[in-house]
């Protein structure tokens, strides 16, 4: 393990299912995890214009506010019939009320209108980038995704946000579908990293955790 690692590690997040994913993630490398919501800390606009951007801009200011090491993640989930939305916006489309229903029911109203119906219109993929930040200021990116179809009516109450209408290629579940470790479970020496997360994950073990 990098010598960086040692020691205690700020999540940059106050998504409950995004650091239920992280520790379970970070669980084989015995790192001491707190996430940036137990400790109190605001969260940051989000004014960058791409994912590396905002998972740059979480990630310093954890650091900074704490004097440790932080790790952020920036994803979303990007349609291509409309363009690539909601992509970075995807978490601000279930507005303050964090309503994933409604975001989801917004895209397939979306599609509706577009025309998008048959399976091969509906393909989308989730992008995860992953920051780790020290208080000095220097930043380390990763970057993951994962594509696939959009099905509807959504399926599943496992996962969060959109997971429940994501069905990855090769699979016939979706993620909302998926146990957690089926979904983002991946450990040192697997090849395979499915979700987004995962994926951008294991690049990030490989450079920092190996």
């Amino acid at each position: 393990m990098s010598q960086l690692l040692k020691g205690k590690l700020v999540i940059a997040t106050h998504n409950s299912g995004k650091l239920a994913e992280f520790r379970d993630l970070l669980e084989p490398f015995g790192l001491q995890v707190v996430s940036a919501g137990e400790l109190g800390l605001a969260e940051p606009d989000e004014t960058g214009s791409t994912f590396e951007a905002n998972a740059e801009l979480k990630a310093l200011a954890a650091a900074r506010a704490t004097g440790l090491l932080a790790l952020a993640d920036d994803s979303g989930i990007c349609v291509e019939a409309l363009g690539g939305e909601p992509g970075i916006y995807s978490a601000r489309w279930a507005g303050p009320d964090k309503d994933f229903a409604r975001a989801m029911r917004n895209i397939e109203e979306r599609l509706q209108a577009s025309g998008a119906t048959k399976p091969g219109d509906r393909r989308a993929y989730f992008v995860a980038v992953l920051c780790l930040a020290q208080p000095d200021g220097s930043t380390r990116l990763w970057r993951g995704e994962v594509h696939g179809d959009l099905v509807w009516p959504p399926r599943g109450a496992a996962g969060f946000g959109y997971d429940p209408m994501f069905q990855p290629d090769g699979h016939t579940r979706t993620f909302g579908e998926m146990t957690a470790d089926e979904k983002h479970g991946w450990r040192p020496g697997d090849e395979v990293a499915l979700s987004h997360r995962a994926r951008a994950f294991k690049l990030f073990a490989g450079d920092m955790l190996a």
